[in-house]
């Protein structure tokens, strides 16, 4: 359907326009702090990125579970989501003041001991994001795209306008990074008031808070594994490379990066839609089928132009000493294009409850270290080994997508639906 087009394609704008300005963030910062301070400020915001790989598959799970529910007309529908952002509100007090005693224990494992308040706010952070991708969990599940879209773009308006303040108040690096949290607060506030007017007010006593986050237990591994399949051969090339071609191969992989954050956008959409269909017995596999050629869409202008202008692109986003990654630049696109496609099957395994999938992450995980090492420290070549990898991972877990779900979808028995929160475990 050409609205189910459009909604894709707006969330998947929102989300694109909400990355180019963290990108923005990291323009702003790096050139504000200095290369040390944003040094610190780079290893904060990498800890609280791995906070965040729980929260979005906490979100995922909401998401699907509330709109099977939605769909199947469940007057509980999202019943369950009440108590959780109350535990977790309760659990932020805690984290907080756990967060400020150890702040100076915490600033020493992330390696930024002149920065100790900046290191306490991590854990909140976390949190936060965890209360935020609730609430954006149940408002896909009740169709409410146009919110969680906006709130997306606001969060990075909110975190850079107030890092900017406190940065100019004089806090550095601690105020920097308090932006994150500072916005995250700000949108949970903003998204509670439209949410509780849609949640039912009973209270379940089924699905406390630690079964949501059992039930998460599949999306996390699936998220953490597409995550490192798409930042681990960064860190692969830091080891294997001098430090100046890893640079120019970490900036080529951001520039590349771009064609995800569509994935993203898009997997807020797939989710949520792909399990009401499901729950409504109606076929699943055109949705897919939309998003993945949404993304081959947006993919092939953006690899033609890393094709004929990767020099420029680089040179102005990044400065002249970053050129020798221009020739990688083309093939990582391709690259992420494909990851990007694995990343809509997985999202859509997810919205189905399947977990057998995990097993094809896990082998191409290994593999990513192993294939790079193999080739050496040539940033072309390990950018065209690495397009092939994310083929192979590309092709097995779309054509597992498409010959598996619409069966199963037609096939499967109805699942017992529990009164606070429709779902099956897996």
């Amino acid at each position: 359907m050409g609205s189910d087009t459009g909604k894709a394609a707006g969330m998947a704008a929102a989300v694109m326009g909400g990355n180019v300005l963290a990108l923005a963030f990291t323009v702003v910062f790096a050139r504000r702090l200095g290369q040390t301070g944003y040094g610190s400020l780079s290893a904060l915001i990498s800890t609280f990125i791995i906070l965040m790989v729980l929260g979005s598959a906490v979100q995922t799970t909401v998401a699907r579970e509330v709109s099977a529910a939605f769909a199947s007309g469940d007057p509980a529908a999202g019943a369950g989501v009440r108590r959780w952002l109350r535990r977790l509100a309760v659990a932020l007090v805690g984290v907080v003041v756990v967060s400020v005693l150890a702040r100076h224990v915490l600033a020493t494992l992330i390696g930024v001991g002149d920065v100790p308040w900046g290191a306490a706010a991590t854990l909140p952070s976390g949190c936060l994001w965890l209360i935020v991708s609730i609430e954006r969990g149940a408002l896909q599940g009740f169709h409410r795209y146009r919110l969680v879209a906006g709130s997306w773009v606001f969060e990075q308006v909110g975190r850079l306008v107030f890092a900017l303040i406190l940065v100019a108040a004089g806090t550095h690096v601690t105020g920097a990074f308090l932006g994150t949290p500072l916005a995250l607060a700000f949108i949970s506030l903003v998204l509670l008031i439209p949410l509780r007017h849609l949640l039912p007010h009973a209270e379940p006593h089924e699905h406390p808070l630690g079964e949501l986050l059992k039930r998460a237990a599949v999306p996390v591994a699936a998220l953490a594994l597409i995550a490192w399949m798409q930042d681990g051969n960064v860190i692969v090339v830091k080891h294997i490379a001098t430090g100046k071609q890893a640079g120019s191969y970490a900036a080529a992989a951001v520039a590349a990066k771009a064609i995800m954050w569509v994935a993203v956008g898009l997997g807020l959409f797939l989710v949520p839609e792909a399990a009401r269909r499901t729950r409504l017995r109606e076929d699943v596999s055109g949705i897919l089928a939309r998003t993945l050629a949404l993304i081959v869409a947006v993919a092939v202008p953006m690899v033609l132009v890393y094709a004929v202008a990767a020099k420029p692109l680089l040179r102005i986003a990044f400065g002249h000493k970053f050129l020798s990654g221009a020739g990688a630049l083309p093939w990582l696109g391709l690259a992420l294009t494909l990851l990007a496609c694995a990343y809509l099957a997985v999202q859509y395994h997810l919205a189905l409850h399947r977990s057998r999938f995990i097993a094809v992450l896990v082998v191409a995980a290994m593999a990513q270290p192993l294939v790079l090492v193999a080739i050496g420290a040539h940033l072309t070549p390990i950018a065209i080994g690495l397009l092939g990898l994310n083929g192979v991972l590309a092709t097995i877990m779309v054509v597992l997508a498409f010959r598996l779900a619409p069966a199963a979808a037609r096939l499967e028995p109805e699942p017992e639906v529990p009164p606070a929160l429709s779902g099956v475990e897996f």
